[in-house]
């Protein structure tokens, strides 16, 4: 019950305060690595137009595509949904 309570907590921190902020490091990790947006759905299984739509705002990814995103641009969770400036994964 304790990590659906933190799950639920941690969306609805990142719908009201970081959309902008994770569009926005979504956007650099994404120029950085010189990747497109299609190479990014075909990691996620999504379409191109989905992935167009997470830079935008328009959408936000789920649960499961925040982490591997993360995970592609080796980057922390909290450092790509802008609760960090630290982009070192703590292991």
């Amino acid at each position: 019950m304790h990590f659906k309570f933190v799950v639920n907590n941690f969306f609805k921190f990142f719908e009201v305060y970081n959309m902008d902020m994770f569009c926005q490091r979504f956007k650099e990790l994404k120029l950085n690595k010189k990747v497109t947006y299609q190479q990014i759905a075909d990691i996620l299984n999504v379409k191109m137009r989905t992935v167009q739509y997470y830079a935008s705002g328009h959408l936000k990814p789920e649960y499961y595509g925040l982490i591997a995103l993360a995970d592609y641009f080796n980057v922390s969770l909290d450092f790509l949904v802008g609760r960090t400036d630290n982009p070192e994964i703590n292991k």
